[in-house]
Protein backbone atom coordinates (compact mmCIF):
# COMPACT_ATOMS: atom_id res chain seq x y z
CA UNK A 1 0.00 0.00 0.00
CA UNK A 2 1.47 3.49 -0.82
CA UNK A 3 0.09 6.90 0.19
CA UNK A 4 -0.85 9.43 -2.65
CA UNK A 5 -1.73 12.68 -2.19
CA UNK A 6 -5.28 13.33 -3.74
CA UNK A 7 -4.82 17.32 -4.30
CA UNK A 8 -2.12 16.36 -6.97
CA UNK A 9 -4.04 14.42 -8.92
CA UNK A 10 -7.55 16.30 -8.58
CA UNK A 11 -8.22 19.80 -8.72
CA UNK A 12 -10.86 20.39 -6.71
CA UNK A 13 -9.46 19.40 -3.34
CA UNK A 14 -8.04 22.34 -2.03
CA UNK A 15 -6.25 20.65 1.11
CA UNK A 16 -4.12 18.04 1.08
CA UNK A 17 -5.70 14.81 1.50
CA UNK A 18 -3.16 11.51 2.22
CA UNK A 19 -4.68 7.89 1.31
CA UNK A 20 -3.61 5.02 1.07
CA UNK A 21 -4.28 3.20 -2.08
CA UNK A 22 -2.97 -0.43 -3.69
CA UNK A 23 0.33 -0.43 -5.28
CA UNK A 24 -1.62 -0.86 -9.12
CA UNK A 25 -3.39 2.20 -8.21
CA UNK A 26 -0.49 4.38 -7.01
CA UNK A 27 1.19 3.13 -10.04
CA UNK A 28 -1.16 3.89 -12.96
CA UNK A 29 -1.79 7.42 -11.06
CA UNK A 30 1.86 8.37 -11.32
CA UNK A 31 2.16 6.88 -15.37
CA UNK A 32 -1.06 8.83 -16.25
CA UNK A 33 0.88 11.75 -14.54
CA UNK A 34 3.90 10.94 -16.44
CA UNK A 35 1.68 11.26 -19.68
CA UNK A 36 0.37 14.23 -18.74
CA UNK A 37 3.71 15.70 -18.23
CA UNK A 38 5.12 14.69 -21.73
CA UNK A 39 2.08 15.37 -23.69
CA UNK A 40 2.17 19.29 -22.11
CA UNK A 41 5.70 19.00 -23.42
CA UNK A 42 4.87 17.56 -26.81
CA UNK A 43 2.05 20.53 -27.49
CA UNK A 44 4.57 23.05 -25.73
CA UNK A 45 7.30 21.93 -28.42
CA UNK A 46 5.42 21.78 -31.68
CA UNK A 47 2.95 24.60 -30.77
CA UNK A 48 -0.01 22.27 -31.43
CA UNK A 49 -2.74 24.56 -29.23
CA UNK A 50 -5.66 22.60 -30.82
CA UNK A 51 -6.99 19.90 -32.94
CA UNK A 52 -8.77 20.77 -36.08
CA UNK A 53 -11.16 17.79 -35.74
CA UNK A 54 -12.23 18.99 -31.98
CA UNK A 55 -15.06 20.55 -33.13
CA UNK A 56 -17.43 21.32 -36.18
CA UNK A 57 -16.23 25.14 -35.90
CA UNK A 58 -12.66 25.20 -34.61
CA UNK A 59 -11.49 24.75 -39.18
CA UNK A 60 -13.43 27.85 -39.47
CA UNK A 61 -12.36 30.06 -36.74
CA UNK A 62 -8.87 28.86 -37.48
CA UNK A 63 -9.01 29.94 -41.00
CA UNK A 64 -10.02 33.39 -39.06
CA UNK A 65 -13.43 33.46 -41.89
CA UNK A 66 -14.83 36.82 -40.74
CA UNK A 67 -18.41 37.54 -41.43
CA UNK A 68 -19.15 40.34 -43.73
CA UNK A 69 -22.44 42.65 -42.19
CA UNK A 70 -24.62 40.76 -45.04
CA UNK A 71 -23.30 37.71 -44.17
CA UNK A 72 -24.68 38.27 -40.27
CA UNK A 73 -27.96 39.81 -41.30
CA UNK A 74 -28.35 36.93 -43.55
CA UNK A 75 -27.99 34.52 -40.67
CA UNK A 76 -30.16 36.73 -38.24
CA UNK A 77 -32.96 36.51 -40.53
CA UNK A 78 -32.69 32.64 -41.44
CA UNK A 79 -33.02 32.03 -37.48
CA UNK A 80 -35.73 34.51 -37.08
CA UNK A 81 -37.39 32.98 -39.89
CA UNK A 82 -36.97 29.30 -38.04
CA UNK A 83 -38.20 30.52 -34.81
CA UNK A 84 -41.44 31.89 -36.53
CA UNK A 85 -41.85 28.60 -38.36
CA UNK A 86 -41.70 26.69 -35.27
CA UNK A 87 -43.66 29.04 -33.02
CA UNK A 88 -46.69 28.37 -35.56
CA UNK A 89 -46.33 24.31 -34.64
CA UNK A 90 -48.65 22.56 -31.60
CA UNK A 91 -46.42 23.07 -28.89
CA UNK A 92 -45.76 19.07 -28.33
CA UNK A 93 -44.05 19.19 -31.66
CA UNK A 94 -42.33 22.28 -31.55
CA UNK A 95 -41.01 20.87 -28.07
CA UNK A 96 -39.77 17.75 -28.98
CA UNK A 97 -38.47 19.36 -32.62
CA UNK A 98 -36.39 21.87 -30.43
CA UNK A 99 -35.31 19.25 -27.83
CA UNK A 100 -34.57 16.64 -30.93
CA UNK A 101 -32.62 19.12 -33.51
CA UNK A 102 -31.09 21.70 -31.18
CA UNK A 103 -30.69 20.68 -28.04
CA UNK A 104 -29.27 16.91 -29.34
CA UNK A 105 -31.53 14.87 -27.12
CA UNK A 106 -32.59 11.32 -28.89
CA UNK A 107 -36.08 10.46 -29.54
CA UNK A 108 -35.79 7.57 -27.09
CA UNK A 109 -34.49 9.76 -24.01
CA UNK A 110 -37.61 12.21 -25.19
CA UNK A 111 -39.63 9.61 -25.10
CA UNK A 112 -38.91 7.96 -21.68
CA UNK A 113 -38.64 11.75 -20.41
CA UNK A 114 -42.37 12.24 -21.48
CA UNK A 115 -43.34 8.91 -20.50
CA UNK A 116 -45.15 8.27 -23.82
CA UNK A 117 -43.96 5.59 -26.68
CA UNK A 118 -41.31 6.39 -28.59
CA UNK A 119 -43.53 5.99 -31.76
CA UNK A 120 -45.28 8.83 -30.93
CA UNK A 121 -42.49 11.00 -30.55
CA UNK A 122 -40.77 10.03 -34.17
CA UNK A 123 -44.61 10.78 -35.36
CA UNK A 124 -44.95 13.86 -33.91
CA UNK A 125 -41.24 15.25 -35.11
CA UNK A 126 -42.24 13.80 -38.51
CA UNK A 127 -45.02 15.61 -38.83
CA UNK A 128 -43.85 18.82 -36.84
CA UNK A 129 -40.84 18.61 -40.44
CA UNK A 130 -43.74 18.36 -42.41
CA UNK A 131 -45.31 21.36 -41.09
CA UNK A 132 -42.42 23.34 -41.38
CA UNK A 133 -41.53 21.90 -44.58
CA UNK A 134 -45.09 23.59 -45.78
CA UNK A 135 -44.04 26.59 -43.95
CA UNK A 136 -41.09 27.42 -45.76
CA UNK A 137 -42.52 26.65 -48.86
CA UNK A 138 -44.99 29.00 -48.60
CA UNK A 139 -42.39 31.59 -47.21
Amino acid sequence: MKEINLRDYYPFYTKDTVIEVPDEVADLLREYKLNEAANFLRTYRHKAYFSLDYDTNVERDALVIVLSPLDILEQKEDNAALYHALSTLPDKQRERIYAHYILGISQTEIARTEGVNPRNVRHSIACGLKNLKKFFEKF
